[in-house]
This record gives C-alpha cells, sequence and structure tokens, in this order.
C-alpha cells in the first residue's frame, strides 16, 4: 500500500495582519503547518509577543531566530526607535531593511527543509505596493529557482496576498471566519500599537481604509 505523504508548511511569521491570514488559510491547506519568527532588533518586541501569543492560540510550533546581524549591516526606521519614519512619494520608505525577506526565506528554507516541508508561505504583496523590492512577485520565484538549485530540494514559495489589496486580504480573513480575531490580536502598527494601530502611522493608514473599504463594501451588497 503506498503510503500517503504528509503535506506541511512553514510561514514567516510575524503576528501581523498579512503573516497571520496566510497561517490561518494554511490551516486551512496543509496537514501540518509551523512558523519561523525572526528577532531582527525590530523597535517593538510586542510585534513577537503577538506572534508567540497568536502560535499558542493556534496550537502551532513556533521557531524564534536570532537575526540582529541585520542591525550591523543597514540602518533603517524599523530597527532604529531614534529615526523618524518617513514615506515619500516615489521613494522606498526609510522602514525598508535592506535584503530582509531574502535572508527570511532563505533561513526559513532551511528551516523547512530540516523538519521536512515543502512549502514556504510569506505574506508579501504587489498590490499594495510600499516601494519594497524583495516583496515582488519577480524577486519570489528568482529565489524560489536559486533555493531549489543551492539545496537540491523542491521548494515551493507561496504567496497567498501576492494579488491582494488590504481590503481582499481582510474578505480572505472574513471568508475563514476569522476577521475579528486578526483584528484584535495582530500588530501591524509601526508605532506598536496592536489591533487597530495608531492611527497615523502608514503602515496603519494602509490597513485601516482596507478594512473600512471591505465592511463599506460588505454593507452595500
Amino acid at each position: 500500500m503506498e503510503e500517503c505523504r504528509v503535506s506541511k508548511a512553514v510561514i514567516v511569521f510575524s503576528g501581523g495582519q498579512d503573516s497571520t491570514t496566510c497561517l490561518l488559510w494554511a490551516m486551512k491547506e496543509f496537514d501540518e503547518v509551523e512558523t519561523v519568527t525572526f528577532l531582527y532588533g525590530q523597535r517593538h518586541k510586542l510585534e513577537v509577543d503577538c506572534a508567540t501569543k497568536i502560535a499558542k492560540d493556534l496550537g502551532v510550533k513556533q521557531k524564534l531566530i536570532e537575526m540582529d546581524v541585520l542591525n550591523q549591516l543597514t540602518s533603517n526606521a524599523l530597527t532604529r526607535n531614534d529615526m523618524q519614519i518617513e514615506a515619500e512619494e516615489g521613494r522606498v520608505p526609510n522602514t525598508f531593511v535592506e535584503g530582509r525577506n531574502h535572508i527570511f526565506l532563505s533561513f526559513a528554507a532551511i528551516y523547512a527543509k530540516t523538519v521536512g516541508a515543502n512549502a514556504i508561505i510569506t505574506g508579501v504583496s504587489e498590490t499594495d505596493f510600499s516601494g519594497y523590492p524583495d516583496c515582488r512577485d519577480t524577486f519570489i520565484r528568482s529565489l524560489n529557482t536559486t533555493l531549489n538549485l543551492a539545496m537540491d530540494y523542491q521548494f515551493d514559495l507561496i504567496t497567498p496576498l501576492m494579488w491582494k489589496d488590504k481590503a481582499q486580504v481582510w474578505e480572505l480573513a472574513d471568508q475563514m471566519n476569522r476577521l475579528e480575531y486578526v483584528r484584535e490580536n495582530t500588530l501591524t502598527c509601526y508605532n506598536g500599537v496592536i489591533a487597530d494601530g495608531c492611527q497615523e502611522c502608514p503602515a496603519c493608514k494602509l490597513r485601516n481604509d482596507g478594512l473600512a473599504k471591505y465592511l463599506q463594501g460588505q454593507h452595500v451588497s
């Protein structure tokens, strides 16, 4: 009798709206899921606390990986409390951490191979484009090929949110009956305010505008 193969995924998990939605999605799509959370000197430890709480709530394993070496190589507003967050039209925001997704996905792949997972899931998106070059589909597909060659292993880098705007991300959470859970327990805010956030930073505006758009559409329909 042929042995049934168990599908297993590793989610790059920050405890934010996008990665939490991806985690909930993966739990429906795969037999087993694990999360990988990176400690890279982010300005708000609460982000990691949120990720740990959510993983515990949902009963999934969380792997914490120290990556604060990034702070020795680059300077950005996500890791420096003394740097004001800036997002000027036509320029990459100073919240961009050079090489972050490249490094995170590469380390997640090493861990995934160790635990026998072929799928690596990340919540990057081109639709509400922040200007981050490592959120683009072309980068993800290129890295997927590179990782497969580098490690002689068949990985699938999966991006469930790549072509969704924030309203559609909220819709996906709602379809899984998890909209309120995502809204109340995740941290997206650059100023470290959980749930609906500070209302002022670029991340909060994107998140809350998307929620308002989705809820308005629900009301109209």
